[in-house]
């Protein structure tokens, strides 16, 4: 599964039509006295309630191919359906006059659907321009639906393809990559007029809220997550690392052209095995490898001693939120130094200890952590790892041509890196400022790679087999209670992108 721009897939002509969530006749909104979270209220906040386009470089989405033929009145039970489900998807705000926003919510029989066909857009590249533009005008923090969602129907092939697009406020990486699979359910259901599957596992993104607000409220300067932050920032001037090749005069205004954008398959699935094995033999999961290889690749291609950065990881605190929509994302630091030598099983367990010492913010808000330490900063270097065979039916998934989409962003200083463990192999996307050479990045890119690429050619160490296989966190499987121990799952942590 690769996360591109909608302009990088691969779209087949056909018919388009949006779906637009509305509230059916006679349904209200309700006060709801349930907080959102943390990072919900920093993100309208920092949402213009003027700006025509409040979408430019905010959304987020998914889309492939759904393999059944198209009928349109079975997906729009379809779409009520998904929103019924999930309160989050049900929720907005009322006024941003207030501190913060409050939460207005309306019931699971509130939901209609409205399709709006859009004539004489057929060809492949018109429908991914209109699609774009529409997305930048038409999603907001500040204005429901937060969700949309587009068709485009393939006669001559009897299928369709599906794109939703969403706010990140009401979606993040790992809902990005499970939708497939349930709305691909739900539409079965439908067609063949069976029930829809009820699960507990479809949990409320307000309570969880209410949750993460609670566990904020009671960090101070002194716990132990909010030290560690201190450290991080004292490493960098009381600010949020960058990556500084990136960084020149000027570099953190808005640019006029959008950031540079690259996605490509690194290592072949046979290479990447053999990795595997080797790195597995030293005592390590491929998570510690791949960081390893990002920091001593910053190394060589910048001749920076550490490699600090921020690592988004996915945070569902329990097995009811495990198939939830929502913004399930916590921030952690990363300040991976290697030894001058860069030998491998040193540079590697180095790695392990720095990745097991993050987990003591997993739990710490970081946007509760930074008010703290009055700090105003936000992320601008980040890195994020996804084995994608921690997804059900992965496989199912590729077959569908199933990508994570992010808007094209047009910071001027921000750099992002998504890893992620395919079925065919090692992927990286990463964007990054228009104004930074991209012979440059190609150059860090082909560093890495050489970096994983050793792990399998060099001999193993006699010490290599003492330490335990340890990454970064561990993965819930998203199969859910039936595949694993349901408060097993609820306690572990999924390594998911940074907002696109």
């Amino acid at each position: 599964m690769e996360y591109t721009h909608l302009s990088e897939f691969a779209l087949r002509p056909g018919a388009l039509t949006l779906w637009r969530p509305e509230l059916a006749p006679g349904h209200t909104w309700t006060a709801d006295e349930r907080p959102f979270t943390s990072v919900h209220v920093r993100h309208c906040m920092d949402t213009d309630a003027d700006d025509p386009r409040p979408g430019r470089g905010r959304w987020i989405g998914t889309i492939f191919e759904m393999d059944s033929p198209f009928h349109a009145e079975h997906w729009r039970e379809t779409v009520r359906l998904w929103h019924a489900r999930h309160e989050g998807l049900r929720t907005t705000l009322d006024t941003l006059d207030d501190p913060e926003p409050r939460r207005l919510s309306c019931a699971p029989d509130a939901v209609a659907v409205a399709a709006e066909p859009v004539p004489g857009i057929t060809g492949a590249g018109v429908i991914s321009e209109y699609l774009c533009d529409t997305l930048e005008r038409r999603l907001s923090a500040l204005a429901w639906p937060h969700c949309l969602l587009a068709t485009i129907e393939h006669p001559a092939t009897a299928d369709f393809t599906v794109l939703i697009a969403a706010d990140h406020s009401v979606m993040d990486a790992y809902s990005q990559a499970i939708v497939i699979l349930e709305l691909r359910a739900l539409y079965s259901a439908v067609v063949n007029g069976e029930p829809v599957r009820e699960s507990v596992t479809f949990g409320s993104a307000a309570d969880f809220a209410a949750l993460e607000r609670g566990t904020a409220a009671a960090l101070t300067p002194q716990c132990e997550a909010v030290r560690m932050w201190q450290n991080f920032l004292d490493g960098s001037g009381g600010m949020l690392p960058r990556f500084e090749p990136a960084i020149t005069a000027g570099s953190g205004t808005p640019s006029a052209l959008p950031q540079t954008s690259v996605s490509r398959k690194l290592l072949p699935l046979n290479e990447l095995e053999q990795i595997e094995t080797m790195v597995t033999e030293r005592g390590h999961r491929l998570t510690v490898a791949v960081f390893t290889a990002l920091a001593i690749a910053y190394r060589r291609a910048f001749g920076y001693i550490s490699m600090r950065a921020i690592m988004p990881i996915a945070t569902r605190p329990d097995v009811k939120w495990l198939e939830s929509m929502g913004w399930f994302v916590n921030v952690v630091p990363l300040d991976i130094t290697l030894a001058p030598d860069l030998d491998l099983d040193n540079a590697l367990e180095a790695t392990r200890q720095t990745l097991r010492r993050s987990r003591i913010a997993n739990d710490a808000t970081w946007t509760r952590a930074l008010e703290l330490l009055n700090c105003a900063d936000r992320p601008r270097f980040g890195v994020s790892f996804l084995d994608i065979r921690v997804l059900p039916d992965y496989e199912l998934v590729e077959s569908l041509r199933g990508h994570t989409l992010r808007a094209e962003s047009y910071s001027g200083d921000e750099v992002f890196f998504w890893i992620v463990r395919a079925a065919d192999g090692l992927r990286l996307s990463t964007r990054f400022p228009a104004a930074f050479p991209a012979h440059d990045m190609d150059r860090f890119l082909a560093e890495f790679t050489r970096a994983m690429r050793e792990f399998a050619e060099a001999e193993v160490s006699d010490v290599a087999g003492t330490a335990a296989p340890e990454g970064a966190c561990a993965v819930i499987s998203a199969a859910g209670p039936a595949t694993t121990e349901p408060k097993e799952a609820a306690r572990q942590l999924v390594p998911v992108a940074a907002r696109g």
